[in-house]
């Protein structure tokens, strides 16, 4: 075949071979799931100025409702991929979505911020069921690279659409009645997810030489969860507080300790060796480091948008529409890209546009509540997010043979999630450490009564800046509110200065690392071994190469 530029490809297999029985209910079912576990990730980000409000949180609480759920993800990720391909990816996502109705109902009551992290955890246990198994599915039914590209583009876009409808549906709700009932519709839709999973997908394993390594995911855990926990609290506990440094220090300790019992493991929930593949190796780096950008970026706009300015939820929704509506509007663009376009130029040109966009947003005036300035560099962010999340996901599963696609898969969600755990907890530290710095600044010289320096003084100590900006007009200290949102909006601006030189490092990587890289046009399919009675003539070819 002659594409319009003159490349001459090797024929593919036929419509038939490129699909097993069960596509279509399969990509449904994995397309539900994925919206399901991103509308629970990103629901609580579009609430965040209300929660402040009725339950009285400060800074790092706020980021610890991000991170629950994150870190729930990631450290669960790579045993739950063990556990779909031991026991079938389809039951997985049913358990997950099963979790998620719990979390949901736990966020729903929660009387208190800590319950909100309880549910928030549950629903990251949810998720990181869901995340793999849903795209092992989909992999295993796609038996062509074009097939793949278009079911990978789809799952993205879904996967946005979740984060991009969850301010409108939170938004919603806080206008008819509370915030908690957005957490009521979460459970219905993951009910459906769940039974759509059970009714419509075709079930698959991969469990020959597949155990549960239960040292490497205790280490993982352990050193995952203190390193974070030392990244949440160093700005309001202090970067040389003893116990941030000791969590740091042992954390890192205790992922050392992962990476050299994965290295010996003889069913290891991280595979090294994948890294050898240059793609892959390049691929996973660049996913943490832009998915730190973009998350990075959605989180400092859920925060200036929230509590910094005290937005209506509906308006916070329009910038979050842009954010993540590209990937799901830009789902037959984005497939046909991955099919013909090297995933260099891809994730180079996604990862610029992020960057392009974050350095717009830093030059954001906080006392401008319009939400004009917002549209192009979330725009920007937006369409660059699609381009990149959906290349990093074919890079990783064309990268590997098919019997390795559920250990890719949970390996590049996880490091994909890693980001997206990291990305609010950089722009947390960075933010609340800055401001708190300036606001402190800024106080000592300010001209105010004694009464009103004093208060905000104990308060900006106690719970920082963001706590003085959301005081009662006649509460003591109020009178500082405007030196307490200069320095917010000095901190979030630095914070998205850092999340757009994180985008462009990316860019920088990718466009090195993965130089001279083909793309495959036709995938390996060992995991056709999987589907019980087929011919192994019926297996397609196996991969070939054309320039990319």
């Amino acid at each position: 075949m002659t594409l319009n530029n003159g490349t001459t490809t090797s024929p593919g297999p036929s419509a038939g071979a490129a699909r097993r029985p069960g596509y279509a209910g399969t990509l449904a079912a994995a397309s539900a799931a994925v919206f399901v576990a991103q509308l629970a990730n990103a629901l609580p980000a579009s609430l965040n100025g209300l929660f402040q409000q009725d339950l009285g949180t400060h800074g790092s609480q706020l980021t610890w409702i991000t991170a629950s759920f994150m870190i729930a993800v990631v450290v669960f990720e790579f045993t739950f991929g063990v556990l779909g391909d031991l026991f079938g990816r389809r039951r997985l996502i049913a358990s997950g979505a099963a979790l998620i109705v719990a979390g949901s109902i736990v966020s729903a009551v929660s009387p208190t911020v800590q319950w909100l992290w309880v549910g928030a955890a549950l629903n990251g246990l949810g998720a990181g069921a869901m995340f793999p198994g849903s795209l092992t599915m989909i992999a295993d039914v796609a038996r062509s690279a074009m097939a793949r590209a278009r079911a990978i583009a789809l799952w993205s876009g879904f996967l946005s659409a979740g984060a991009a409808l969850s301010p409108l549906i939170g938004g919603a709700f806080a206008k008819v009645g509370s915030w908690r009932g957005s957490f009521l519709v979460l459970v219905a839709l993951a009910f459906v997810s769940m039974v759509l999973s059970l009714a419509l997908a075709t079930e698959s394993k991969a469990a020959e030489g597949r155990r549960l390594d239960v040292p490497g995911q205790i280490t993982f855990a352990i050193g995952l969860i203190l390193v974070l926990y030392a990244a949440v609290e160093g700005p309001a506990k202090g970067w040389g507080a003893p116990d941030i440094v000791g969590a740091f220090a042992v954390g890192a300790g205790f992922l050392t300790a992962f990476l050299l019992i994965e290295r010996r493991a003889e069913s290891p929930i991280l595979n090294l060796s994948l890294l050898k593949d240059r793609a892959f190796a390049v691929g996973s780096v660049v996913a943490v480091i832009g998915m730190i950008a973009f998350l990075g970026a959605c989180f400092a706009t859920s925060m200036w948008l929230g509590p910094v300015q005290h937005q209506d939820p509906l308006r916070v929704a329009l910038p979050f529409l842009l954010l993540q509506g590209p990937a799901f509007v830009l789902i037959p663009v984005v497939s046909r890209l991955l099919h013909r376009v090297s995933p260099n130029w891809l994730l180079t040109s996604g990862f610029g546009l992020m960057a392009v966009g974050s350095f717009l947003c830093a030059r954001l005036d906080v006392t401008d509540r319009s939400l004009t300035p917002f549209v192009v560099p979330t725009l920007l962010i937006g369409i660059g997010f699609a381009l990149a999340v959906s290349s990093i996901t074919a890079v990783a599963l064309n990268s590997v043979p098919g019997r390795l696609a559920g250990m890719a898969s949970a390996t590049t969600n996880m490091l994909r999630d890693l980001g997206f755990a990291l990305g609010p907890v950089v722009v947390g530290a960075v933010a609340l450490s800055h401001a708190g710095e300036t606001f402190a600044a800024k106080l000592a010289g300010a001209d105010l009564p004694p009464d009103q320096l004093g208060a905000a003084t104990e308060i900006g100590r106690a719970a920082g800046p963001i706590a003085v900006n959301s005081l009662p007009p006649d509460a003591p200290g109020a009178a500082a509110q405007g030196i307490a949102l200069d320095a917010l909006g000095s901190g979030f601006s630095l914070a998205y200065t850092v999340c757009g030189v994180a985008a462009a490092v990316a860019a920088v990587v990718t466009v090195t690392g993965m130089a001279g890289i083909r793309a495959p046009r036709v995938l390996d399919t060992e995991h056709a071994d999987h589907t019980a009675g087929q011919d192994p003539a019926d297996r397609p070819q196996a991969p070939t190469t054309a320039p990319a």
